[in-house]
């Protein structure tokens, strides 16, 4: 478990992220392909991007659908995670060969050319199986609505977040009564927590794993560290880039500063920053789907947002969300299938939070259930604090943003570029973006559908 190159997904299965499956109401019984209702009379065609312990728990969560609805046949598939995933996606939608119901992240909703590759839902229809908007935290409703109409529905919000070794930094005087990370709200307070626990720590492990040398991670860490700050990427309009290369510099300053004073070891630059945790490093900074990878590693840890050591809480959020990928006869008993399942799944989320997600159907954040999850109770308030990704066609995860501006933090945080003039650099990128084209739909940004 946790060896270097791991990604998340051979993370989650070699710690056994099976484990978790039926802790919370449902058990697995099968897959999708010997799982199919007999004498169903509507059949939904499902494609999804889960695999290891992600994957286990939606076909758990598919298996209670069917037993309880043995009138629709569902027939789901799991494709590559990433690009192959959404190239796939939008070449069935533009061949009118695309499935019945898909699942995208929803920073990549923008650029899939709502209104062409992808149908709007039919609001009234969730709402006749329980799902409203006044079930949704607003500002991730809002950024499913494009063009006044909705695109995609939220499963949840995933996280970035800091875990810490409860015995590491008790050790180090650094949990507070309630038996949690002492409260952080500067950088200097960042900076002394970490000399304090590096005190408490062996000399052969590492005080942080940041994934320094990620170009998707150091991202992800910029995106949040640049939101507290109150950094902006583009006008309203989105003709201008109003990207503010001052307080970039800060963050990607912030960032370099944890391997200069020696916190972050650049030989545990990757997935080897787990092994460091899990071996006694008291932190590191993850995606909440890590929960499974240390609760299967029996240590006694916590794990709360990123630390707002710029005045603010936002930690950086994607979300994973249901759509449906364009079809020209859409309707009828298979597309009120596809809205029911959707329905059910967003509702019946609890074993996806054994995963570490936030369900976005907030009536089960109030649930005891949830509520006694541990970390997940401790890190729940990200939902009210997200950093996203701009809403532009070229952002979301793995997107052209990502791939293009990450590795320029990336050279920051190492030392092959500094921090004002990667800066720079990225304020260039980012022009360059907007004004190119959207290969999707051939528009713009500028001239792209307008958000809500």
């Amino acid at each position: 478990m946790g060896q270097p190159g791991l990604n998340r997904r051979q993370l989650l299965a070699a710690a056994g992220g099976l484990a978790v499956a039926g802790s919370l109401g449902f058990a697995a019984l099968g897959t999708g392909a010997d799982a199919l209702a007999s004498g169903s009379q509507t059949r939904v065609r499902y494609w999804n991007l889960f695999s290891g312990g992600d994957g286990y728990n939606m076909i758990a969560m598919l298996d209670a659908f069917r037993r309880e609805n043995p009138g629709i046949d569902v027939k789901d598939s799991t494709l590559q995670w990433g690009s192959p995933f959404y190239t796939k996606l939008a070449m069935a939608a533009a061949g009118n060969r695309a499935p019945d119901l898909g699942v995208m992240h929803l920073g990549r909703v923008t650029g899939f050319s709502p209104g062409r590759l992808l149908d709007p839902w039919d609001v009234d229809l969730l709402a006749k199986y329980g799902v409203r908007e006044a079930d949704f935290n607003p500002a991730l409703w809002k950024r499913a609505v494009i063009d006044g109409k909705l695109y995609a529905l939220p499963l949840d919000i995933h996280v970035q977040l800091c875990f810490y070794r409860k015995d590491v930094l008790k050790k180090a005087g650094l949990l507070g009564e309630d038996g949690r990370i002492v409260p952080v709200t500067s950088v200097d307070e960042w900076f002394d927590v970490l000399k304090e626990a590096k005190a408490a720590t062996r000399k052969d492990l590492q005080t942080i794993g940041m994934w320094s040398s990620d170009q998707n991670f150091q991202w992800w860490f910029f995106v949040a560290f640049y939101t507290q700050l109150g950094g902006t990427w583009f006008d309203d309009s989105h003709t201008e880039v109003t990207f503010d290369t001052d307080k970039a510099t800060q963050v990607l300053e912030f960032l370099r500063r944890h391997i200069t004073d020696g916190y972050a070891n650049p030989n545990f630059a990757g997935g080897a920053g787990a092994e460091q945790f899990v071996n006694g490093g008291p932190f590191v900074w993850e995606g909440n789907w890590s929960v499974p990878v240390y609760d299967s590693a029996k240590i006694d840890y916590g794990a709360t947002p990123l630390p707002p050591v710029f005045g603010r809480q936002a930690t950086h959020a994607e979300s994973h969300a249901f759509v449906l990928p364009h079809q020209s006869g859409r309707g009828g008993d298979t597309n009120e299938g596809a809205h029911r399942l959707a329905a059910y799944i967003v509702q019946h989320a609890r074993q996806w939070a054994a995963g570490g997600h936030i369900p976005a159907y907030t009536p089960t954040l109030s649930t005891a259930a949830y509520q006694e999850l541990s970390p997940q109770n401790e890190y729940v308030t990200a939902m009210d604090h997200q950093a996203t990704e701009p809403k532009v066609w070229f952002a979301g995860s793995t997107g052209i943003l990502a791939q293009r501006v990450g590795p320029i933090v990336v050279s920051s945080t190492m030392g092959s570029a500094k921090p004002d003039a990667a800066a720079r650099s990225m304020k260039s990128t980012l022009t360059g973006l907007l004004a190119s084209k959207n290969p999707m739909d051939g528009r713009t940004a500028a001239q792209g559908g307008t958000v809500a």
